[in-house]
């Protein structure tokens, strides 16, 4: 099942993970009066407050390509504990610490975006280029670097060495872009079992498609004409928000769980559940934002 019908297939047969109408009417209502006030500009989009320079040409794209191939587990239980990374006298936290990375590297002169680096890239490298301020490793320095090692490969063998062509061949189409990431990048690939049915998520496939057409504001080689078709993703504070506000609800168990930092596997039915239902929640916050 794809994104879309599998949040639809989790949230009708989950168990510790229920929606709230009211709550949702009330997510709905403050994202109005916060567009209302210009507390919130819907076209001050994420992507352009990143730290680099969001420009439209093929650079953005490769870019974009390894931090969302690397856009993963930056959670700590300690808040001073946080992956951090400084660029310019700033310092940037979790995915945005990734994104300063990158660019601190290539301010460096180290060539981190092109696959034909990144393919032989040592572990001991990675380690340099993504070191915390604190000079920790990234949290799953391995994976990461395993990650960085098979998509510089894959880029090199069916994509002429750029990813750029990868989405090239989509023929501006967002879904056909997709299902080119995850049916050739095994990485992107987030899928899990439920109630017997393979359901999918493509959290990070997802994004990278909304980033690039987000950097292109939908023009030139980001101008898609079905990218209505992706769906909201849920990061790791979007269920804390949605719970915060009565849009969604946990069972007692799963409240017990969540209350003692129960670090949950990929693939955990409880995960699953909070991913799924997630998504449909926002889609129903969408909807309801859409009636005001």
């Amino acid at each position: 099942m794809k994104p879309r019908e599998s949040a639809a297939f989790i949230a009708s047969v989950s168990k510790d993970v229920k929606l709230n109408p009211v709550g949702i009417k009330r997510v709905a209502s403050e994202i109005v009066q916060a567009i209302v006030s210009h507390e919130f500009e819907p076209n001050n989009m994420m992507i352009h407050s990143y730290p680099l320079p969001v420009t439209e040409d093929t650079s953005s794209i490769e870019w974009m390509f390894v931090a969302d191939a690397l856009n993963f587990s930056f959670w700590a239980l300690e808040e001073n504990a946080h992956y951090s990374v400084e660029l310019r006298g700033k310092k940037y936290t979790g995915y945005m610490a990734l994104c300063a990375a990158i660019t601190k590297a290539q301010e460096a002169g180290i060539p981190i975006t092109n696959p034909k680096y990144y393919a032989n890239v040592t572990k001991e490298t990675v380690n340099e280029i993504f070191m915390s301020n604190s000079g920790e490793p990234i949290p799953l320095l391995e994976q990461r670097w395993i990650i960085l090692q098979e998509c510089g490969k894959i880029i090199n063998d069916k994509f002429e060495g750029e990813f750029c062509n990868c989405v090239r061949q989509s023929g501006n189409s967002a879904q056909k872009l997709l299902d080119l990431i995850v049916s050739n990048f095994p990485s992107f690939r987030d899928e899990g079992v439920i109630e017997g049915e393979r359901v999918s998520f493509y959290k990070r496939a997802q994004i990278l498609v909304a980033d690039i057409w987000s950097a292109f504001k939908g023009k030139g080689l980001g101008s898609f004409s079905d990218i209505d078709t992706i769906t909201m993703f849920a990061d790791y504070r979007v269920p804390q928000t949605l719970v915060h506000f009565g849009a969604m609800e946990y069972s007692e168990k799963l409240n017990k769980l969540l209350s003692t930092n129960h670090t949950f596997t990929n693939g955990d039915r409880e995960e699953m559940e909070i991913r799924g239902c997630g998504r449909i929640d926002q889609g129903r916050v969408k909807i309801s934002i859409c009636g005001f």
